[in-house]
């Protein structure tokens, strides 16, 4: 048992003020510092307060204080933890709530942005980087340097031997430096390289393999006037490139080198003017939930070092959503382009990679004859682009990692989005975002956004059991609720009922020219023949709550490798789900989304009543043909006697 902190006074009226930029610490509104206990409690609370306003997982605060071999009494020792953590902090500055709340998702720690230094460094960030936008680069400089005024050294610096730690301790310093890349280069713009050079050495020196960062300090080197130390920090990063990584720098980089080389101190690197292609379509505003996967994809396309995400999850699941939502909420940071394209026709069959290339091609502005490889002239001329700009491109509905390698970038500073069905699996390095059905509570909130907060609340039983039979699948809900905003007087619990019914619920699931059974028929043709043989079979066993191992070989009629193969198959596919965490085949529960089992039992019994017509069909052949053949083996009859 560990013994309970030292009790400690709620803070001061004025609230606290909780920093993270750099060691954790926490102060009342006048100035005086709060204790905030052991190590282990720190760990907690630092936790925490790097999801700020989100719920956090018991199991990854457990993970934050005992990463290998957690006590028995870990759930026990979290919560007096949390029990300080609660009276340390006081209650929420907005009208006295609790602060800290404990609800199905885990621990969710309320905090203002005036009360955490990350959330003003955000709003701050956020501010200087529209400024920019606009055009007003003496106001986004102000405000991107007070943003880096909160900056007190390396992140949770004190606490990152918690490997959970020091993971959000490397998102929010990638957030950092990117906002002192803006900052430099905005001051560079502005002919102020001189205020930026010496801080832009010392970043550099800790993270020599950042090209942003030395590209900032070649150029305010030579806008200072120092050219011979601009080139030589470009052939310190050419050998470094070579030895560390065996590449050459990026052509945008090798084309600053020849401008400062080449060129007086006023030069310039000689980019092409920004396109600014913008092919987003619009934002729904009944985007719901999410927060957790948005966050994570918005920091890590803000600020994180992959080129690439992947968001993978069955047909259904809002990836396209989500997708389309953060490329919104991130105009600012991609000023020269925001793209997005669909992998696939109308009627879901795949667009090949010419097609794909070419349509890039013409909303970015390649010119059709550049490029230089004789026959991958356009895939060269694509990659230049991509090296020369920053844009986000948004390729939809993936089918597969070939129809997608020659369109990823190589070096620069875009980034790619992509949705998929499948896991990708062949794609690195990537970083991946998997989306499961909304929570029952997201889910409801979708629903009421569509048919009413107040029809919703007059039946809020049969609400949930709607949202529930839709497997909590984002398609599903909206579906459900444009069909009973048409249908207003159709009572949610007879509504409710014909989607419990098995046999008539995809019947339910269409909104006009939108159907549910369409999008699944969709995902049902991309999988391989054997795919659709094991998904078809495990259906009706995972009905009551998912299926175990020994459950799927049984179905399957084979043994347990040859069942892993098979089920292993299906989640690569995102046909089947699997719990998050490291567990054995034995003792994972495989679930079938619901929709999609009521779909591959349709397909089953479809093809077993095409198999018994079939067999009809022959047997009626076969009889005709014996028919014939004994017809043929009687001979014509014998001529009639004519009498003499």
């Amino acid at each position: 048992m560990i013994r309970p902190p030292a009790p400690v006074g709620p803070p001061a009226a004025d609230g606290v003020r909780v920093s993270l930029l750099g060691p954790l610490t926490a102060r009342t509104g006048g100035g005086g510092e709060l204790p905030l206990g052991p190590r282990k409690q720190r760990l907690v609370l630092a936790t925490l307060l790097a999801r700020p306003n989100t719920p956090v997982p018991v199991d990854v605060l457990t993970d934050a204080v005992w990463p290998d071999d957690p006590p028995r009494t870990a759930r026990k020792n979290l919560q007096v933890y949390v029990s300080a953590a609660r009276t340390l902090l006081g209650p929420a500055a907005d009208g006295g709530r609790e602060r800290l709340v404990h609800g199905c998702g885990g621990y969710l720690l309320r905090i203002g942005e005036d009360e955490l230094d990350t959330l003003r460094f955000g709003a701050l960030a956020r501010a200087g980087r529209a400024a920019a936008g606009r055009g007003d680069r003496h106001e986004a400089a102000r405000l991107l340097r007070e943003a880096l005024d909160l900056w007190q050294g390396p992140p949770l610096h004190d606490l990152r031997e918690s490997a959970v730690v020091a993971e959000e301790a490397d998102r929010l310093e990638a957030r950092c430096l990117g906002v002192h890349e803006d900052w430099a280069e905005t001051e560079i713009e502005l002919g102020r390289a001189a205020v930026a050079v010496d801080g832009l050495r010392d970043l550099v020196e800790r993270h020599p393999l950042r090209e942003r960062l030395r590209a900032a300090w070649m150029n305010s080197l030579h806008q200072c006037g120092r050219q011979a130390e601009a080139l030589a920090v470009y052939d310190d990063y050419r050998q470094l490139m070579a030895r560390e990584l065996g590449l050459e720098p990026s052509p945008a980089m090798a084309a600053l080198y020849r401008s400062v080389l080449g060129r007086g101190r006023e030069a310039r690197p000689a980019v092409a003017e920004p396109v600014r292609a913008v092919t987003l379509p619009a934002d729904t505003g009944a985007f719901t939930g999410r927060r957790d996967e948005l966050r994570e994809l918005l920091g890590v396309l803000d600020a994180g070092e992959e080129r690439v995400v992947v968001v993978s999850g069955p047909a259904g699941a809002g990836k396209s959503a989500l997708a389309v939502r953060a490329a919104h909420l991130l105009a600012d940071r991609f000023p020269d382009g925001r793209v997005h394209v669909r992998m696939r026709r109308e009627d879901g069959t795949v667009r090949g990679a010419a097609e794909v290339l070419a349509e890039l091609g013409r909303v970015c502005g390649v010119p059709e004859d550049a490029g230089t490889g004789p026959s991958g002239a356009p895939a060269a001329a694509w990659q230049e682009w991509l090296a020369r700009h920053r844009a986000l491109l948004v390729l939809d509905d993936v089918p597969d990692e070939a129809s997608v390698r020659g369109l990823l970038p190589r070096s620069g500073h875009c980034r790619v989005l992509l949705t998929a069905r499948r896991q990708l699996a062949g794609l690195a390095p990537v970083h991946r975002i998997a989306l499961p059905a909304l929570a029952d509570g997201e889910a409801l909130e979708l629903l009421g956004k569509l048919i009413g907060p107040g029809r919703l609340r007059t039946d809020p039983a049969a609400a949930l059991r709607i949202v529930r039979a839709c497997g909590a699948l984002p398609l599903a809900v909206g579906v459900s609720g444009m069909r009973l905003a048409v249908l207003r007087h159709l009572p949610l619990a007879e509504y409710a009922a014909r989607l419990d019914d098995p046999a008539s619920a995809l019947d339910e699931l269409v909104a006009g020219d939108l159907s549910v059974r369409g999008r699944l028929a969709s995902g049902w043709r991309d999988l391989a023949d054997r795919d659709r043989w094991v998904l078809g079979r495990l259906a009706r066993p995972a009905e009551d709550g998912g299926l175990t191992l020994d459950r799927a070989a049984a179905a399957l009629g084979c043994g347990e490798r040859a069942a892993i193969r098979a089920v292993e198959s299906l989640i690569d596919a995102g046909a089947v789900t699997s719990p998050a965490g490291e567990v054995t085949a034995h003792a994972a529960l495989y679930e079938v989304p619901r929709l999609l089992g009521l779909f591959a039992q349709e397909q089953e019994e479809l093809e077993e009543l095409e198999e018994r017509e079939g067999r009809r069909e022959q047997g009626l052949r076969e009889g005709r043909d014996e028919q014939e053949a004994g017809a043929r083996s009687v001979g014509p009859p014998a001529p009639a006697l004519i009498p003499g």
